[in-house]
């Protein structure tokens, strides 16, 4: 487990090499990390054992939520309430402070979603998300024939009104993350294996689209999750790992992967440790460059 390194900022950014250190295993299939930047602990999703986990240095796993309606994508706002992605409901849902839910988003022209997955959310509240059809499919989440007929990105406001469609071109959107100045939205397409951006203003409305990089390789993995680092570099994960791009798209290298890797986050109380929810295991190296704070 190492890098492939092809530009040597790469050795700037992550370091000379890759040391993964694997911290829990024995899950089913792991997805939607995400780090909470005071109390120091990471939440995570394993959609099929409809479960929704936590790890801290102190604690090691616990049980956030079971049953957790198969959620999958999962976000901070800006008062550090958890947004998540619900496969097995179709909904967008916001967890309050006092631990009751919120549901934000369900439906669309008054069809119900196909499966949020997904989910970021900007400084002024606005949330954006994904909606393919993997929580319909066996095993990801409950089979069950679409509503719509399209796979689209979407922009809802924290009240949970005003949901608008930006784009209903994609086979299957999937990742998603903004730009370090929030005027950029930049969504892959898992099927398409490739990243597009889009221009967003301030009401959220987008414009664009056009196809950004596409990632290449021979070792299994497709675009999923994605998220930029406090420099403005874009990570999506990819054939064999984690492809890392510099802001105006050359890949520097991949960060390898043992397990086919869903998804991943900054964390640590420096915020340069990468999480990684590698289908049945959660691992973590260290970093030369900090992530972002959740909120």
């Amino acid at each position: 487990m190492s890098a492939q390194i092809r530009d040597e900022r790469f050795r700037e950014m992550i370091g000379d090499t890759v040391e993964l250190e694997r911290l829990a295993g024995g899950f089913t299939f792991t997805e939607g990390p995400i780090w909470h930047t005071q109390e120091h602990h990471l939440t995570f999703s394993d959609m099929p054992a409809d479960h929704m986990r936590r790890w801290s240095p102190s604690t090691g796993v616990t049980t956030l939520r079971q049953p957790s309606n198969m959620a999958n994508g999962n976000a901070y706002d800006a008062q550090g309430r958890m947004l998540t992605c619900e496969h097995a409901t179709s909904r967008v849902t916001r967890t309050e402070a006092d631990q009751s839910i919120t549901v934000l988003a369900s439906h669309y022209d008054g069809q119900e979603l196909n499966s949020p997955n997904d989910i970021v959310v900007r400084r002024d509240g606005l949330v954006f998300f994904t909606d393919p059809t993997y929580g319909r499919m066996e095993f990801f989440g409950v089979p069950r024939e679409p509503e719509l007929s399209f796979r689209g990105v979407y922009c809802v406001k924290p009240d949970g009104s005003g949901l608008s469609l930006l784009a209903d071109d994609f086979a299957q959107p999937n990742g998603l993350c903004l730009s370090l100045d929030q005027q950029r939205l930049y969504v892959n397409d898992t099927e398409r294996s490739h990243v597009r951006v889009f221009d967003v203003n301030a009401q959220g409305d987008a414009s664009g689209g056009d196809v950004w990089v596409t990632l290449d390789g021979e070792a299994e993995g497709h675009p999923d999750g994605m998220k930029i680092d406090s420099l403005g570099n874009l990570y999506c994960t990819g054939p064999g790992g984690v492809h890392v791009f510099t802001p105006d798209g050359v890949c520097l290298g991949v960060i390898l992967m043992a397990e086919l890797t869903a998804n991943f986050t900054w964390g640590g109380e420096d915020l340069r440790q990468l999480f990684f929810t590698s289908s049945t295991s959660l691992y973590r190296c260290e970093t030369r460059t900090a992530g972002l704070p959740a909120f």
